[in-house]
C-alpha cells in the first residue's frame, strides 16, 4: 500500500471516522477484511491496503501515533523499525558513490515542489511554517497532496536514474509550453539519453492502481479526463520539435504494485513506443532499451546531446 500523500488513509480504507471508537474500529477491520478477501470475491490489493491499514491505526498506541503523524511504530516484515512519514525535500536522493556517474542536468521535482507550496499558501491564505507537516498534509485538498505525491515520484524516478552511471545523460524539468493559455509552463519530469536510446518520462503516483485500455491508463484514482499517455506524448513531440531529435520511447514511472504488470508496452504514438513501468525496473529499461540499437554509433549519440543541450529549457 502507497503511503504517498494522495494514498488513502487508513481510516478511509476501514470505511470509519478519524473519531471511531475502538471497538467500532475493530468490527470495520474485521468487515473489510472478510469483503476483500480473494476467497470471498474481493481482490487481493485491496486485501493488502485493509491489512496495511490496520497496522497503522489497530494499537492505540499506533493510532496515536499516526494521529500525530509520526506513523507506525512497530517493526516491518524485515524487522526493520518503520520511519515517521516525511514529505519534506530529500537532499541526498542523488549521492553518488565512488564510480563515475552520470552527467545530470536540471532539478528533478523542484516545479512540482514550488507549485505545491504555492497551492498551499493560496488555500491557506497565510505563510506556512511547516508546509510538509503530515498533519497539514492529510488535511489539505486532493489536488494539493496530489501536486505533492508527483514531486516525491518525479525524486524517486531521479534517484533510480542516478544508478545508471557513465554513459548517460539525464535531464530533469524540462520546461514546455503545452499547458493552456494562462497557466505556467509545463515541465517534463525527465529525458534520458544512453546508447540505449533516448527516452521521454514522466514519473506519477496516483495513491492506487491504475488499468490500460486502448493506450492510455485509466483507473478510479486518476482525475477526471486525466490522460497522462496523451499529455506525455504532447510533451515529449514539443521537445522533439524544439531540439530536431526523435524520442526512442515513452515512458510513465509509477510505484511498485501500482499495476497488474511491472513492464507493460501500452502501443504506440504516431511510431513512437509508449510503457508503463514500474521504479524498480526503471534502471534496467533504460539499460536495455527496446531489445535494438537505436543508434548508428556515439558519433549520433554525441550529436544528440549538443542539440538537446542547445535546445533544452527549465522550468
Amino acid at each position: 500500500m502507497s503511503s504517498s500523500p494522495i494514498s488513502a488513509s487508513p481510516y478511509e480504507v476501514l470505511g470509519v471516522s478519524p473519531t471511531v471508537e475502538t471497538d467500532e474500529l475493530r468490527r470495520a477491520y474485521r468487515r473489510m477484511l472478510r469483503e476483500t478477501h480473494p476467497d470471498t470475491g474481493g481482490v487481493a490489493v485491496d486485501f493488502h491496503a485493509v491489512q496495511w491499514a490496520w497496522e497503522k491505526i489497530g494499537t492505540p498506541g499506533d493510532r496515536a501515533a499516526y494521529d500525530r503523524g509520526a506513523g507506525s511504530s512497530r517493526s516491518s516484515a524485515s524487522g526493520q523499525e518503520q520511519q515517521q512519514t516525511d514529505w519534506a525535500p530529500s537532499e541526498g536522493y542523488n549521492a553518488r558513490g565512488t564510480r563515475p556517474s552520470s552527467t545530470i542536468y536540471g532539478d528533478a521535482g523542484g516545479w512540482y515542489r514550488e507549485r505545491y507550496l504555492q497551492l498551499l499558501r493560496e488555500w491557506r491564505g497565510t505563510s506556512i511554517a511547516k508546509p510538509y507537516d503530515p498533519q497539514l498534509v492529510r488535511s489539505a485538498p486532493a489536488q494539493i497532496r496530489a501536486v505533492l505525491a508527483t514531486a516525491i515520484a518525479v525524486e524517486a524516478s531521479a534517484q533510480a536514474l542516478d544508478s545508471l552511471g557513465i554513459g548517460y545523460t539525464i535531464w530533469h524539468g524540462i520546461a514546455t509550453t503545452t499547458a493552456a493559455p494562462g497557466l505556467p509552463d509545463e515541465t517534463l519530469d525527465h529525458i534520458v539519453l544512453g546508447a540505449s536510446g533516448l527516452f521521454a518520462l514522466a514519473s506519477r503516483d496516483w495513491g492506487g492502481t491504475v488499468r490500460t485500455r486502448k493506450g492510455e491508463l485509466i483507473g478510479a484514482v486518476l482525475a477526471e479526463e486525466e490522460r497522462p499517455v496523451h499529455r506525455l506524448s504532447v510533451q515529449a513531440r514539443f521537445v522533439a520539435k524544439a531540439c530536431s531529435v526523435a524520442f526512442t520511447a515513452l515512458v510513465i514511472v509509477i510505484p511498485d504494485g501500482s499495476s497488474a504488470e511491472s513492464l507493460e508496452v501500452l502501443g504506440s504514438i504516431r511510431g513512437t513506443p509508449t510503457l508503463l513501468v514500474w521504479r524498480s525496473r526503471l534502471p534496467h529499461l533504460m539499460r536495455t532499451g527496446l531489445g535494438t540499437l537505436p543508434f548508428r554509433g556515439g558519433a549520433e549519440v554525441f550529436d544528440i546531446r549538443t542539440r538537446l543541450r542547445a535546445g533544452i529549457r527549465f522550468a
